[in-house]
């Protein structure tokens, strides 16, 4: 609809801030808009950029990075009440470890991304329960962020579509989105070879399935999933699309 807002937010210091509104449901409503964005991180934001979040009202942030990574990028608007959910990152030192024993590829590369969205389930679980519990609260105007707002973030939110009952195809393409807005940042990375700065630096459709394929190892299903591992039943599912989606 022309009418409707900008889904991605042009911000100088974060390439990736996005609305997670606007999304149909199957049962025939959609997300509300500039009630959830997702983001990388807050910490290099322009007094422009921080105008701009104020105007959305955006007064929680949800941050999944580790302590290393918090610490190098705080949040630079003052208002917003950050809440941390913390999953270490795991990746660059697995590629570092292969590329000591001379082993790193760009398919090595490509299976260390897959296994860490599968220890997103295994380890990390705790931290995107925590999360829903706090988007049972009214926190919103909110937004959901790690370092580069692609895979924790990615991850996270595309729990939150789900449990709104997004469909999956649609599911899949704002998670493909990173692609089209990110900006990378390979200061940090620059022994890596290009291709494995690639293969970690976007989003794949095998990164979010190898997470998805670890719920169905693990719980069954997506619903026992929600029910058992994010401890969201009918009353919190009905709870969260009263709050998030347009009636």
């Amino acid at each position: 609809m022309s009418d409707s807002p900008a889904r991605h937010l042009s911000l100088q210091g974060a390439s990736n801030f996005r609305d997670l509104g606007g999304y149909a449901t199957a049962d025939g409503r959609a997300t509300r808009w500039r009630q959830i964005f997702r983001s990388n991180h807050l910490g290099q934001l322009t007094a422009e950029d921080i105008e701009v979040v104020r105007a959305l009202g955006v007064r929680s942030a949800f941050d999944f990075r580790g302590v290393e990574e918090r610490a190098a990028g705080v949040c630079v608007v003052n208002e917003i009440a950050v809440h941390s959910l913390p999953i270490e990152p795991t990746v660059v030192a697995s590629l570092r470890a292969e590329l000591a024993k001379g082993a790193l590829t760009a398919p090595v590369a490509l299976e260390i991304m897959r296994e860490s969205y599968r220890n997103y389930v295994r380890h990390n679980t705790h931290s995107f329960r925590t999360l829903f519990g706090h988007l049972l609260e009214d926190r919103a105007p909110l937004v959901i962020h790690c370092t580069a707002g692609k895979d924790r973030t990615g991850f996270a939110s595309a729990l939150i579509l789900h449990a709104l009952g997004v469909p999956e195809e649609v599911i899949a393409e704002d998670y493909l989105l990173t692609n089209h807005h990110y900006k990378r940042d390979v200061s940090s990375v620059s022994d890596l070879p290009a291709d494995v700065l690639d293969a970690i630096g976007s989003v794949q459709a095998s990164y979010l399935d190898a997470a998805f394929d670890a719920v169905s190892r693990d719980y069954g299903d997506l619903e026992t999933y929600l029910r058992d591992g994010l401890k969201l039943g009918t009353a919190e599912r009905t709870a969260l699309k009263a709050r998030y989606l347009q009636s």
